[in-house]
């Protein structure tokens, strides 16, 4: 489905004026920085408003009718509002919006753009920055100057904006938020402006659902805040009250009407809102980028509980319980086991949530869960349930439950099950290590939480907590005759549940606490009841939003294995953690109705048509062995920036801004007023002054960019002067860095005949080859004559290469080539790709593969020159092979992907070799070239540079490829060829002065 994402993806953040593009996107604070998926949040929101207030001086009528033909040139559609016949909306809208035929044109709508983001991805930290973002392009004149209004439904909600907004204020930046309830709008307007006006903006908020059009203690008409339609809406949680005839909905864009209006929501159901997403990071998005935990859903289902279920036994309820215990007690060992093994503080307490739909009811499902729990407690004829229980959890973890989204499976670690004993659930749940009875922990002024211990427990710590809205009734009826202990904790047990000392492994309750908790501690997640209505969907996707959140280390949310790509836990720490991964970073999720929480958090993929369908998981070849090492390599951060090293690309300046930035310099004399006014350190002084003093060298004056004001220039000048390069920091073996072939996905409504010829050639074997290895085996009377004979009959008469045609008429190859990385590799014949993704589609890409093809198949190829050889194409999205580079276009450090790795191997001497097939029409290449040699080449005689790694010597050579290689300008004929064999030719010249004679060879 094509969305405002989309049409933003087709300019580059960067290609924008450079007063919309300085901006420090990443820093928030002293100790928080956003994520890259938020900082591209904020760049896009910036792409959208410069495109809407492309011309300032055009009345808001004008930009919407030109914003609203952008979508509509790329055919996207966008409804009318219907008003039906609601009077209401007509008497609340006619005022603001011309009404024909009860509807109003979407034009009037479009001055919005939604913000989909998973629950947990940090939308209050992007709000807070986009409010920083609005200020400054308000000062340089670049947008309207409005007012700023954030809405949001609910008083946590409230209190955490005006946390992150003093966490903000606090780190000194340009400027300061200050934060004023929307009642106080006519207070504020009346005071005089502060001294300090140009470094501070008061932004507005309140309650969302408290805004009306009548005038209460509380709820307040939005009439007497209008101002005309002139304000900047930024509503949290926007899908509250989403139904297309909700009043406070169109509140919310009559308010923006001159303005501009921002949704931010973790769960949108109306196309509209889908359709103008700037953003979008929801669930399936925040796991599949290593953000959150994996989810698996058991078929196991809680149906026991149902209410039309009357016939089950105490005891299959009791085995339902047990499971989900189960599950928990797994966990928990998998952590200790993980903790021994590498010594390190790594990952949370694991946490059980029991999430029902009835509570204080005669037959609520709390009830029902909490009476179960106490029978396991008390350890009445547990022992046949328990090995029932444990049985079929294992007969369905056998099976290896899928990971949603991901196309993967959660694989047990069967020896660590094995050994589960009843004594394990009753000291990893209920913190004892014999069975007893429950005694309650109460406070007097608390009315929503219970806690519960065992009396058997020694360190007398709760195992259980309960938090509902009022606690009084299940003391009364549910929990006469217990022991009850009050007053034990002075604070809130639900506030302590993430305490490093905490002992409560379950939470049960309903919805009383879902939102606005943060908690990285669940692994286990069951609901029962919850039912599949859209308030129920919205609950799931809520409480398995805040589940999926991970803390491997202390402030570090993502799974270990990204943080471990990332550098920031080193190689021992995570070989030492990784056979425990599976366990600690996966939600288990049971469900009354598996099939209902399937379709609920599924339907997010679903949202999205062209990343819907199915995924397929393509093999990685059997040529691929560990006597074949695939290495490839690996940077680190260097120690000080690229200008200190040499001479990196010119920036971008104009003669006479070049000769304002002299005059500037001059004038600002001491150096304290640049630290004061610009944040510049000596050091950057110093460079400043440095490429001042030789403009020639660092100053490109050929363009046509105006940066019109110091404020502006300055930054980015600061950007250029303080740029770090990556370096060689050795090299690996490929593990998960190529990944692209596992999440080839597919929009089909029937993909049985794809699948089909995709197994078909991925089992193609050479018969030839077969037949060799047949006559091998029966030379050396490994087989007799009949064997020889039956198995020569049932050699593959499979092809190599298979053909389907796409609904749109492309024709997808499927091919199997001996020496690619998996099996096998698809290509379509059109440029223009729908219906599956990750495909070589790129003509020059697909000409390359045709050429390598036709030249593997040459009696007298160069190849054979080689004992081994393996390739793969490389994905520019998914994958992390490339080469780092200074891009001066964008005054930053960018990745080169190549599209194609080649390992080739001849005695000692290892070959890594990057080609990337690309016209020479784009000038960027240089910059990608420079940046390999940087890296790979010796500056001095501009051969290439020799490494050693386990007794081989390691080159790393680049080959662009083209159709003509005459005419590659000076300087770059060294890197560009027209045909393998010369790039071959080469890699040969590099060896060992010995050769071994060139025997052809059709193999790899």
């Amino acid at each position: 489905m094509r969305k405002l994402e989309t049409l933003l993806a087709d300019f580059p953040f960067e290609s924008l004026p450079p007063a919309w593009t300085t901006f420090d996107l990443a820093r928030f604070s002293r100790s928080k920085r956003l994520w890259d998926y938020q900082q591209t949040a904020l760049q896009n929101a910036i792409k959208t408003l410069w495109k809407y207030f492309a011309d300032l001086t055009a009345d808001p009528a004008q930009r919407k009718q030109s914003f609203f033909g952008w979508y509509a040139d790329n055919n996207i559609p966008l409804q009318d509002i219907s008003l039906g016949k609601k009077r209401d909306n007509v008497t609340l809208l006619a005022p603001y919006y011309p009404i024909t035929d009860s509807q109003i044109g979407y034009a009037h709508f479009i001055n919005r753009m939604s913000f989909w983001m998973a629950t947990g991805s940090g939308k209050t930290l992007v709000i807070v920055k986009l409010i920083e973002v609005l200020w400054a392009l308000m000062q340089r004149g670049e947008i309207p100057s409005n007012d700023v209004v954030v809405l949001t439904h609910r008083e946590d909600l409230l209190r955490q904006l005006r946390e992150h907004v003093n966490e903000y204020n606090l780190t000194g930046g340009d400027l300061f938020i200050r934060l004023r309830e929307l009642k106080e709008y006519a207070e504020v307007k009346r005071d005089f402006p502060s001294l300090l006006a140009h470094q501070e903006i008061t932004v507005f908020s309140y309650r969302s659902d408290n805004l009306s059009d009548v005038q209460k203690e509380r709820i307040i008409d939005f009439r007497n805040y209008d101002d005309n339609g002139r304000w900047y809406v930024l509503l949290d949680e926007a899908h509250k009250g989403d139904k297309e005839d909700s009043k406070r909905q169109h509140i919310y864009s009559i308010l923006s009407r001159n303005g501009f209006l921002f949704n931010f929501s973790a769960t949108f159901t109306d196309d509209r809102d889908t359709l103008t997403t700037a953003a979008e990071f929801n669930l399936s998005s925040f796991i599949g980028k290593g953000y959150g935990k994996h989810i698996a859903i058991f078929k196991q289902e809680n149906s026991a509980f149902r209410k039309d279920n009357g016939d089950f036994t105490d005891e299959e309820k009791q085995k339902i319980v047990l499971q989900s215990l189960l599950m928990l007690a797994y966990v928990s060992k998998t952590r200790e086991r993980l903790r021994a093994a590498t010594g390190a503080d790594l990952y949370h307490r694991p946490l059980l949530i029991a999430l029902v739909n009835s509570v204080n009811t005669d037959d609520a499902d709390l009830r029902l869960f909490f009476a179960q729990l106490e029978r396991i407690a008390r350890g009445k004829n547990i022992d046949g349930v328990f090995r029932r229980a444990k049985s079929d959890l294992w007969k369905e973890l056998q099976e290896q439950p899928k990971w949603l989204y991901e196309g993967e499976r959660f694989t047990a670690d069967s020896a660590i099950f094995d050994s589960l004993t009843i004594k394990d659930v009753l000291e990893h749940v209920f913190n004892t290590t014999s069975h007893g009875e429950i005694e309650v922990l109460a406070r007097p002024s608390n009315e929503k939480e219970l806690a519960f211990r065992l009396k058997s427990a020694e360190v007398g710590a709760p195992f259980a907590l309960i938090r509902i809205g009022d606690t009084r009734s299940w003391q009364k009826e549910m929990l006469a005759g217990y022991t009850f202990v009050e007053g034990f904790e002075d604070e809130s047990f639900f506030e302590r549940i993430n305490a490093d000392d905490t002992q409560i492994s379950l939470l049960m309750g309903s919805r009383s606490f879902y939102e606005g908790w943060d908690s990285n501690r669940p692994n286990v997640i069951t609901f029962i009841n919850i039912g599949i209505g859209t308030d129920a969907k919205k609950f799931v996707l809520q409480s398995v939003g805040r589940g999926v959140r991970i803390e491997p280390l202390k402030g570090k949310r993502r799974r270990l294995e990204n943080l471990h790509n990332a550098k920031e836990v080193d190689d021992q720490t995570f070989q030492s953690a990784r056979p425990f991964l599976n366990a600690l970073q996966t939600l288990f999720i049971f469900g009354t109705n598996r099939v209902a929480l399937e379709s609920v958090l599924n339907g997010l993929d679903q949202e999205k048509e062209k990343e819907a369908g199915r995924e397929l998981a393509l093999a990685v070849n059997p040529a691929v062995t560990d006597q074949r090492p695939l290495l490839i390599p690996v940077y680190r951060v260097a120690d000080r920036p690229l200008i200190e090293q040499r001479a990196p690309g010119k920036f971008e300046l104009q003669p006479a801004e070049l000769q304002t930035l002299r005059h500037y310099r001059s004038h600002l004399a001491d150096d304290r007023l640049l630290l004061a006014h610009h944040d510049l350190l000596p050091q950057q002084i110093a460079n400043l002054d440095k490429v001042l003093d030789a403009p020639e060298t660092y100053f490109n004056p050929t363009t046509d960019r105006k940066f019109g004001s110091m404020n502006i220039l300055l930054p980015r000048l600061a950007k250029y002067l303080r740029t770090v390069p990556k370096e060689w920091d050795g090299f690996k073996p490929l593990d998960t860095e190529i990944n692209h072939y596992r999440h080839i996905r597919v929009v089909l409504q029937d993909i049985q005949e794809l699948w089909r010829k995709i197994q078909a050639v991925q089992a193609y074997q050479d018969p030839a080859a077969q037949m060799a290895a047949l006559k091998e085996q029966f030379t050396a009377r490994q087989l007799d004559f009949d064997a020889f004979m039956a198995a020569a009959q049932k050699l593959t008469s499979a092809s190599a290469e298979e053909t389907f045609t796409l609904p749109n008429g492309a024709l997808l190859r499927i091919k199997n080539i001996a020496a690619h990385y998996y099996v096998p590799l698809l290509l379509s014949e059109s440029e223009t790709i729908q219906y599956i993704n990750h495909v070589i589609h790129v003509p020059s890409e697909v000409l390359f593969i045709k050429q390598l093809e036709e030249y593997m198949r040459a009696p007298d190829n160069l190849l054979a020159a080689f004992d081994w050889w393996l390739f793969s194409r490389a994905d520019e999205i998914l994958d992390r092979i490339f080469i780092p580079y200074y891009d001066p276009n964008q005054n930053q450090m960018r990745d080169f992907h190549p599209d194609f790795i080649f390992w080739l191997k001849r005695w000692n001497d290892y070959f890594i070799l990057f080609v990337d097939p690309k016209g020479m029409g784009r000038s960027e290449y240089m910059h990608k070239v420079t940046g390999y040699k940087e890296i790979f080449v010796v500056h001095a005689t501009g051969a290439i540079r020799e490494f050693k790694h386990n007794g081989m010597t390691v080159r790393v050579a680049l080959a662009l490829h083209t159709t003509d290689a005459n005419q590659a300008p000076p300087g770059y004929e060294d890197v560009w060829f027209d045909n393998i064999p010369g790039i071959l030719k080469r890699l040969l010249a590099l060896g060992n002065e010995t050769r071994r004679p060139i025997v052809p060879s059709s193999g790899v």
